[in-house]
């Protein structure tokens, strides 16, 4: 049993701070990119920020300089550290990791989603 488990959503004022946290349990043998999507109602899933195996990093235009990705390759888990949050960054964080389980195919796999609720 592979799965994501995401932590530390809430609700913060406008200004405000968190940090997401993305942790793989179960048989992992390998894990390449990682990455946080957000999806608010009615609207697309996007991608906030991803990070390869190797550290480089990727961020979305509106989240630039705010949000930092970063990974503990250790613990097998990934993190989001969001300053200066807005109320557009408002959805459902989700987090994303591709792969290996055991077999010799890399699959991809998503958590179950933190709530991000930003106050004005």
């Amino acid at each position: 049993q592979v799965q994501l488990v995401e932590s530390g959503g809430g609700l913060v004022q406008a200004g405000g701070s968190l940090r997401l946290s993305c942790a793989a349990s179960g048989r992992i043998f390998s894990i390449n990119a990682m990455g946080w999507y957000r999806q608010a109602p009615g609207k697309q899933r996007e991608v906030v920020a991803s990070i390869t195996s190797g550290g480089s990093t990727s961020y979305a235009d509106s989240v630039k300089d705010r949000f930092t990705i970063s990974r503990d390759n250790a613990k097998n888990t990934v993190y989001l550290q969001m300053n200066s949050l807005k109320p557009e960054d408002t959805a459902v964080y989700y987090c994303n990791a591709d792969m290996m389980t055991g077999t010799v195919t890399w699959r991809n796999y998503w958590g179950q989603g933190t709530q991000v609720t930003v106050s004005s």
